[in-house]
């Protein structure tokens, strides 16, 4: 069957076609409306003029795709939370107070515990809007939780973007989530106050912690229960690094992220066990509700997590689709949950584990029949082994590109790993939930508890022993977003060469192969321009200048700093090859502009050149006054490794000098331009 033949195939591409549009080319709301309005008239007026037509005419199928990528359009400008009037951006007096309540809970870092908020109020006056609250870490005091409402005097402050070239960009990934600021406080600058009726997310959070915490009550190894944790409620926090690593160099991370692996096993085992209910009336409209009450209660137990919601959504229509007594094709039911999420959260495009979720399903349903046709097994057991395989490397066929292209690494033992591990997924997941079951009823048996810890003892360590393997782990690798479009371009036209081996389909083919090629001869070509790069790094001068493949390292101390922050996704983006490191000299000519660098011991007496660049590094004690009189520069940059109290002291009297003053923690690296 060809795709083109479904109709919300079409629809939810054209959607998403929209989407971007709405996202990159900042279209106004009012435009938005007035265009979907407009076509919406022409849409019926072609009905009406066609009503005797047992087919539509062409400009029928015409007008609503271009109406469907206007509907992506608005639906971008009307959850984009600060058109909206009462979005707390647009209030104007100064702020005194902010409420808020709790929305969802992040992952701590080193300092903070960090949340997401609805904020309710600025000063008295009623407000919506979601924004990132920091609270500073104190053992002493519990987190909080969602539904928590607080009032701080603290106020909103701007998310400042990287800082680095090349590395990820934190700002960009809260806006598409509408979060535009962030509050950073105290728990001694926070009033709790009366809590509103409980959301469902509050209810979801609050019977997860709550089965969390019996849990802790029985003899669990403390990895067996943190991987209990991240299996069955979602929460990843307490996995150590290591274990994390060596599930990540084992290309088996995306098991501990509760999505649609998760939910897609728990369906096929509860289509299993329900298969007695078709034997009575209606029976397979009680199994369907069964099936789909039973998946949102392991939703709701994981913390209705965005990415299980997802998921939840998609195997619904599934479960729908595969009990269901009419035909129905798997592209179509993938086709509408990816269309009803977008519809409603147009930014879940941009998101990766949306990408990757839908991905590694489309490549599965192209790809594993066609896979699973090269060898027909015998025993039930070598069928389990072939199914899991052709499964596994359907979707690593499609997840490829989009996982070099934002994790640049590659584990080579994929298919080893995942052969053993996802049957094994099946039976964790099946003893997991009975395990959760009893503990809270506080009935679970410690045979239990033990029967749970070896078997995730031999996972961690069959994990360990693949991540071991070093030679097996391709990492370092970079591609364009070009080259993985056209990728993605080849892949979709070999399939249809496959399906329709004419002509004209292996002519698209070839096309897109050269086209392929062509990104790539840019995309290196382009890497052999010459850049010089000061980087901001704390407590640190690190100058680069980068000639093709080729990256120089002059640093202020003797650390080898190319495999941490912040030139690691710098080598790797820039696909450099070689690297060497010298120590930082007190001159440098870029682009036939001298740069002097000024360290802690002020010296800078110099008659024989005026420099266009002075670099202040390591907090010199110089009179910055007199400096500028003496040499004339034309810029004055302080990096990273300067103490705060010097760098205001510098920019105040650059400002009252009249002279540009450039600060790498304000302003992020500095690239010197030709």
């Amino acid at each position: 069957m060809k795709l083109s033949r479904f109709v919300i195939v079409k629809l939810t591409f054209f959607l998403i076609l929209g989407i971007c549009l709405g996202y990159f080319l900042n279209i106004t709301l009012l435009w938005s409306i007035v265009t979907c309005l407009l076509l919406l008239c022409i849409l019926f007026l072609i009905l009406v003029l066609n009503t005797n037509r047992f087919q539509p005419p062409l400009s029928f199928g015409i007008v609503a795709f271009v109406l469907m990528i206007s509907i992506g359009i608005l639906s971008v400008n009307i959850h984009n939370q600060k058109l909206q009037k009462r979005h707390y951006s647009h209030f104007k007096l100064p702020v005194e107070s902010v409420t808020f309540k709790i929305k969802s809970v992040l992952k701590s870092n080193t300092y903070y515990d960090k949340y997401v908020i609805d904020i309710l109020k600025v000063n008295t006056k009623n407000v919506t809007g979601t924004s990132l609250l920091n609270i500073k870490k104190d053992t002493l005091s519990a987190s909080y939780k969602i539904d928590d409402v607080f009032l701080t005097t603290d106020v909103f402050q701007d998310i400042l973007p990287p800082l680095n070239p090349n590395q990820f960009n934190y700002k960009q990934y809260l806006e598409r989530q509408y979060i535009y600021n962030q509050i950073t406080t105290s728990k001694e600058h926070l009033l709790q106050l009366p809590k509103s009726k409980p959301s469902i997310l509050g209810i979801a959070y609050a019977t997860n912690r709550a089965i969390s915490s019996k849990l802790k009550t029985y003899p669990f190894g403390s990895d067996e229960l943190a991987i209990l944790n991240a299996l069955l409620l979602g929460q990843r926090q307490d996995i150590s690094e290591t274990l994390y690593t060596n599930y990540t160099k084992a290309g088996v991370i995306h098991i501990l992220a509760v999505s649609g692996l998760h939910v897609g096993i728990l369906l096929l085992i509860l289509n299993y066990i329900l298969t007695p209910f078709e034997c009575i009336k209606h029976g397979k409209i009680i199994k369907t509700g069964c099936i789909i009450i039973l998946m949102w209660c392991f939703a709701l137990l994981t913390g209705l997590s965005p990415s299980v919601s997802r998921a939840t959504l998609m195997f619904t229509l599934v479960a729908i689709s595969l009990n269901s007594n009419r035909p129905s094709n798997i592209f179509n039911t993938v086709a509408i949950s990816a269309f009803l999420l977008l519809l409603c959260k147009p930014m879940l495009l941009f998101d990766v584990g949306f990408q990757l979720s839908y991905t590694a399903v489309l490549s599965i349903i192209t790809f594993q029949p066609k896979l699973n046709a090269l060898w027909f097994p015998k025993t039930k057991l070598s069928k389990i082994f072939w199914n899991t395989l052709t499964v596994t490397t359907a979707a690593q066929i499609g997840v490829l590109p989009l996982s070099i292209y934002y994790f640049h690494q590659f584990p080579g033992l994929f298919f080893l790993s995942n052969l053993i591990i996802v049957p094994l997924l099946g039976y964790i997941l099946g003893l997991g939930i009975l395990i959760i079951a009893l503990a809270s009823v506080q009935l679970l048996p410690n045979a239990l508890v033990y029967i749970f810890n070896e078997t995730i003892a031999f996972m961690n360590g069959f994990i360990s022993w693949i991540a071991s393997q070093q030679h097996f782990i391709f990492d370092a690798i970079s591609i364009k977003l070009n080259t993985l479009l056209a990728i993605y371009a080849v892949m979709l036209n070999l399939i249809y060469v496959y399906t329709n081996p004419k002509f004209k389909s292996i002519s698209i083919a070839l096309f897109t192969c050269i086209g392929l090629q062509i990104t790539l001869i840019y995309n290196d070509v382009s890497l052999y321009n010459s850049e010089w790069v000061l980087f901001h790094k704390n407590r640190q001068t690190l100058l680069t200048y980068k000639d093709a493949i080729t990256l120089n390292i002059y640093n202020s101390d003797s650390s080898n700093t190319s495999k941490s922050y912040p030139l690691k996704d710098y080598i790797i983006s820039k696909d450099i090859k070689n690297q060497t490191n010298e120590s930082l000299k007190s001159v440098y000519n870029i682009h036939h502009k001298t740069l002097l660098i000024v360290d802690s011991l002020g010296v800078y007496n110099v008659n024989t050149f005026k420099p266009y660049f002075v670099l202040l590094s390591n907090s010199p004690k110089v009179n910055l006054n007199r400096l500028i009189d003496s040499l004339s520069p034309k810029e004055i940059i302080a990096d990273g490794s300067n103490y705060k109290s010097y760098i205001k002291r510098w920019e105040a009297t650059c400002k009252h000098k009249k002279i540009p003053f450039y600060q790498t923690g304000k302003k992020g690296a500095y690239i010197f331009k030709e």
